[in-house]
């Protein structure tokens, strides 16, 4: 079996604070996909600190393949001892999930993770060790597809505490069974950091009294998407771009007129225009058989291209998955490569528009390829693997 992951995570800054000082890491090695989530001692900017370096030296190590030993005494060595607690540095969870379906998790006092398959809560058996006097709860298991974590700060389960919920604070049970609620909606690990970070916001009274954090983390098939945007540089070149893009794998995808055409033309199929009047900011989509979604190309793969980057620079709430999932070219597109795609084939042609040759968009070749550099960056940061092909 070989596995991919889908992971988002919500971080809330303690009240007045305007760094957090919970960490996420995620990084991804030949044969793993490994999750960080670090809690620095305290509030604020040395909190922020600590965390940083926390993720960030156990991120470097392990990518590089040390020890769990090695990575948790070369923290317990670097980061500074508090004064007046004598103790150091961070508490931290560490998941590695291996392409072959193999699992580690490592937690050092943080919150246990919840571990949900199938609609129901599992409980995993964990070793402890001791490692340079710190106890360490140490998992090894196999996911399964639909398989799904959630990491947590202690901010979550103390969320509520001394306000809604008086002392007790919202418990570990009670904080699993929501999420457990959650997934019935949706199995999205944005959607699901949404729900559980808003959960925790709502419970703190908007105004948090920790730092609190959720990482979602979700085991998926492998999901393609190819997309074809811009005619050939030469016409001749057409069927041999359409062979190889018809014969991939997964989702196809045509962004634009010209190359909208040139499919109709080279299949056979006639291409259908949807009217649709609910927003004129968007160009309408069309159909064509045999394709999953064709588009406009610059209007719309800019307006997607935003949507994107608001997901990335982490901006995206309860509004933003109503955006995704409006019914438009821009959010059809988006949403595709945010939540259905793993992997992204980029089909280019080079040619300038003939449409546009006369017009005042003769810049159009440049700001397609300056719109597919931009889709590049922007997929690659949300960890999806890319090729592209350029004719």
């Amino acid at each position: 079996m070989s596995v991919s992951v889908d992971v988002a995570w919500r971080s809330l800054n303690k009240h007045q604070e305007e760094l957090c000082g919970d960490k996420v890491e995620v990084l991804k090695t030949d044969d793993s996909d490994i999750v960080i989530l670090a809690d620095g001692m305290g509030s604020g900017v040395k909190a922020n600190i600590l965390a940083t370096l926390t993720s960030k030296i156990l991120g470097t190590m392990l990518h590089e393949g040390a020890d769990l030993e090695s990575c948790v005494e070369t923290i317990a060595k670097t980061l500074p001892i508090c004064k007046v607690r004598k103790v150091a540095y961070a508490t931290f969870s560490i998941l590695q999930i291996f392409h072959s379906g193999e699992a580690y998790l490592v937690e050092f006092d943080n919150p246990s993770c919840v571990f949900i398959r199938d609609g129901k809560l599992v409980r995993y058996p964990y070793q402890v060790r001791e490692i340079e006097g710190k106890k360490i709860h140490e998992y090894r298991f196999q996911v399964r597809k639909n398989d799904c974590f959630v990491l947590m700060s202690d901010g979550v389960i103390y969320a509520g505490a001394g306000s809604i919920l008086n002392l007790q604070g919202w418990t570990w049970d009670a904080m699993a069974e929501y999420t457990l609620k959650c997934t019935k909606k949706t199995l999205s690990a944005s959607r699901l950091a949404v729900m559980l970070s808003q959960a925790c916001d709502e419970l703190y009274e908007e105004k948090p009294g920790d730092d609190t954090t959720v990482a979602v983390v979700r085991v998926i098939e492998r999901r393609v998407v190819n997309i074809f945007t811009g005619p050939p540089k030469d016409k001749a070149d057409d069927e041999k771009l359409m062979h190889e893009f018809m014969h991939m794998e997964g989702k196809k995808v045509i962004a634009g007129g010209t190359s909208a055409n040139i499919a109709s033309r080279i299949l056979g199929k006639e291409i259908v225009t949807k009217i649709d009047s609910r927003n004129p900011d968007v160009p309408p989509m069309a159909t064509l058989e045999g394709i999953d979604l064709v588009t406009e190309g610059v209007l719309t793969l800019g307006k997607a291209l935003k949507i994107l980057k608001k997901y990335v620079n982490d901006e995206f709430d309860a509004e933003f998955f109503d955006e995704l999932d409006a019914d438009n070219g821009a959010s059809r597109l988006a949403k595709l490569l945010i939540e259905e795609c793993t992997e992204l084939n980029l089909f280019v042609g080079t040619a300038i528009n003939e449409a546009h040759k006369e017009s005042e968009l003769s810049f159009d070749l440049s700001m397609r390829m300056n719109l597919v550099d931009q889709l590049i960056a922007s997929a690659e940061k949300m960890g999806r693997h890319v090729t592209v092909k350029y004719y």
